[in-house]
């Protein structure tokens, strides 16, 4: 058992039967006779779904201990992503739906983090900044303006929202939580 105040980002808990991957913490301390406030983002591991429960700091809650293995991307389809295990060839198959959508972001190859509950897969650590190339855009545009944005469609086929000044066919970095821009990816040369 846990208490509330003490969730990081990352621990897997159970909360009335179901388990839920803890993908952020907000702590807020009370004023006065106002006792203090836990807000938290859980991931439903079963179904992908997204929850905001808030609890008090002392509330008990049972953390789960998660197994770790580090398995290799193989290939997804549209349900499900398969990957497999390098020390014993041993594949399993993980529902798309608890990427959130970020299942866009995986290439065949990637060694990854699967983390199991009493045997079944619940999360794919993710790294947290990948590198994509733009697939489709309008045209670079060189104004004044840092603020705007454009639309674009990555290789992967993600869409996300660009700087004016980004061309098809170059490579970004994309914060795969967020699915936004970070910047232009390091390695990229400009073609002339």
């Amino acid at each position: 058992m846990i208490i509330a105040s003490d969730l990081k980002e990352g621990m897997a808990i159970r909360v009335d039967g179901q388990i839920y991957k803890v993908l952020g913490v907000e702590a807020r301390a009370g004023a006065a006779k106002v006792s203090g406030v836990v807000r938290t983002k859980l991931r439903n591991a079963t179904s992908g779904r997204g929850w905001e429960p808030h609890f008090r700091p002392d509330e008990r809650l049972e953390d789960l201990t998660l197994d770790r293995v580090i398995m290799e991307f193989l290939f997804n389809d549209s349900d499900a992503s398969t990957f497999m295990n390098p020390e014993t060839f041993d594949q399993i198959t993980v529902s798309n739906e608890i990427f959130g959508g970020a299942e866009h972001f995986l290439e065949a190859g990637m060694m990854l983090p699967v983390e199991f509950f009493e045997g079944q897969p619940i999360s794919v650590v993710l790294p947290d900044i990948v590198d994509a190339r733009i697939a489709t855009t309008a045209p670079a545009a060189h104004s004044q303006q840092d603020s705007t944005w454009k639309d674009a469609v990555l290789e992967n086929g993600a869409r996300i929202r660009v700087p004016l000044f980004i061309a098809p066919g170059e490579m970004i970095r994309v914060d795969v939580r967020t699915r936004r821009y970070v910047e232009r990816a390091r390695e990229y040369k400009r073609s002339a």
